[in-house]
């Protein structure tokens, strides 16, 4: 074993046992001194995570530099990793959550018949959604819903984390698909009236097409808008974010009307697109609750995308 590997084994072994320990205590603190914790320390990582930091800033400043000045900009970075704090914060007690009861006491829904009313359809759900306040939560909200959804995420670099993400995402009945994996079982699902959860935020090693973010070219994935067409299930935006109250609130939206001209690259591009600006609307309405820390627009128009 390299001394690098033996390190990175080292440090996830240590960041494991960490976040074991964090559930385990999250249920003897008050959530809202749970939360106000985790807010400051997200306040103080600000300062410690310099190169999570300077990404953050750089991707502020790219989606923001013309309407903000530099202070304002290194504010909101501020506020992004105190939110980053609180919304972990529920993401780890989320893990104690056993049942409906215990999981509407911290949340309130709005726009919840845009998710009946695409259900009851029959012809399968694709849940929209990003990596937005506390987006973990998704999952626990469909799932408490009986949607038994599949939720598609990315495996982590340690295979303890992952399996500890994967029974959290599995929990109440939900299962847990690695991006990229299982796509018959995914459309079988959907043709089946089954539903199916979908992050397409971030930049990363799939298939994907540029379309505008925040006025820029942004890599970004298609598997929402190539599940859509070929199975013709209903497209729900789904998002979360913390209140000022301290309730997460989990807002969904009407079904979005798909783009559909019989031309499957060009419907595939101006789908995605249009799932993308539904994404950036809602993370102007909350930016300090988006995870402005991963590199959104790392990959380069002339660069391979997927």
């Amino acid at each position: 074993m390299t001394w690098k590997k033996f390190r990175r084994k080292v440090r996830y072994s240590f960041l494991y046992m960490v976040v074991r320990i964090l559930i385990v205590v999250s249920g003897a603190v008050p959530r809202k001194l749970w939360l106000s914790l985790f807010g400051f320390l997200g306040g103080i990582g600000y300062y410690a995570a310099t190169y999570s930091r300077k990404v953050a800033i750089n991707n502020l400043t790219l989606a923001y530099g013309h309407e903000k000045s530099e202070q304002e900009i290194r504010a909101l970075a501020k506020r992004v990793f105190v939110m980053i704090g609180k919304n972990g914060a529920d993401i780890i007690r989320s893990y104690r959550i056993t049942s409906r009861d215990t999981y509407e006491r911290l949340r309130v829904i709005t726009g919840v018949e845009h998710l009946e009313r695409a259900y009851a359809k029959g012809k399968g759900v694709i849940f929209l959604t990003a990596h937005l306040g506390a987006f973990e939560l998704c999952a626990t909200e469909m799932a408490v819903r009986g949607y038994k959804p599949l939720i598609i995420g990315t495996a982590m670099k340690d295979e303890r984390l992952t399996e500890l993400l994967w029974r959290q995402r599995s929990k109440l009945g939900a299962s847990a698909i690695e991006r990229g994996k299982e796509t018959v079982r995914l459309i079988k699902t959907l043709k089946s009236g089954g539903t199916v959860a979908i992050l397409i935020d971030q930049d990363t090693r799939v298939k994907s097409v540029f379309v505008d973010f925040f006025g820029k070219p942004c890599s970004t994935p298609i598997g929402a808008a190539v599940l859509a067409l070929k199975t013709g299930a209903a497209v729900v935006p789904v998002f979360l974010h913390l209140r000022g109250d301290g309730m997460q609130e989990v807002t969904c939206y009407p079904e979005v009307e798909l783009e559909q001209t019989g031309n499957e690259e060009q419907d595939v591009l101006a789908n995605t697109q249009k799932f993308t600006g539904i994404i950036e609307s809602e993370v102007r309405k909350y930016p300090e609750q988006w995870l402005w820390i991963h590199e959104r627009w790392k990959t380069r128009p002339n660069e391979a995308s997927g």
